[in-house]
């Protein structure tokens, strides 16, 4: 029988971008000391990067909230948008290494300094790399600091876990923890997308989070044998 505390109930879940929802572990720590010590860096622009799903996004927006900016993702911009943007004390632009208006970029960059204003630009790996065409962005772009983050440990990810099923009014024991972690795709969108699953899964039967119940909706045909 399930208890009435143990039913998951759906409260319209909406993904936490504050700054007190952000984790801070060994992956991630340089980044975020980077991110508290705006305006205190020694360049207009900072580069964050680091492999999908590793918390680029939730840190960008913290910096964003900080420093009063606007996030924007790189192919959500042109030129003509340039002055708008401009106007804000700082803007990230998200994803930059996976195809931008780099004519938009380009005058961005040189509106920010001109301003005195922040950049800061994400992507999956280094400015440096990111293979740009126009040789004067590139050249500013690969001359900015740039911090990355780390696939997230296990320690990380268990903590990540428990708050995102605690956000969702879910209660889960270690054993569900220990199966999820041995199985699950190392990141936090995978995490995130997971705990969204199960939540789901668990409405939709009327039944508390159990290995069997995560079993199945990982779709894992092997049983454990101490499953009941």
């Amino acid at each position: 029988m399930i208890e009435p505390s143990q039913i998951p109930l759906d409260f319209g879940h909406q993904p936490a971008f504050s700054e007190a929802d952000f984790l801070v572990a060994s992956s991630n720590a340089e980044a975020h000391g980077w991110i508290l010590r705006w305006p205190a860096w020694p360049a207009l622009a900072l580069g964050l990067w680091g492999p999908a799903g590793c918390g680029k996004s939730h840190l960008a927006h913290v910096f964003a909230a900080r420093s009063g900016g606007v996030v924007v993702a790189a192919r959500g911009f042109g030129t003509d948008d340039v002055p708008s943007l401009a106007e804000h004390p700082s803007v990230v632009v998200e994803d930059a290494d996976r195809g931008v208006d780099e004519a938009a970029m380009f005058h961005l960059y040189n509106l920010l300094r001109e301003t005195g204003r922040t950049l800061l630009v994400t992507g999956r790996e280094a400015p440096a790399r990111w293979g740009l065409r126009l040789p004067d962005l590139r050249s500013r772009l690969s001359s900015i600091p740039a911090v990355g983050i780390l696939a997230p440990d296990d320690g990380l990810l268990q903590s990540l876990l428990l708050k995102l099923f605690a956000d969702r009014q879910l209660r889960v024991g270690p054993d569900v923890l220990a199966y999820v972690l041995l199985r699950m795709e190392r990141s936090f969108d995978a995490a995130r997308a997971l705990v969204a699953a199960i939540d789901a899964a668990a409405l939709a039967r009327q039944r508390p989070v159990t290995v069997p119940l995560v079993r199945e909706v990982m779709a894992d045909p092997t049983p454990d044998s101490d499953d009941r």
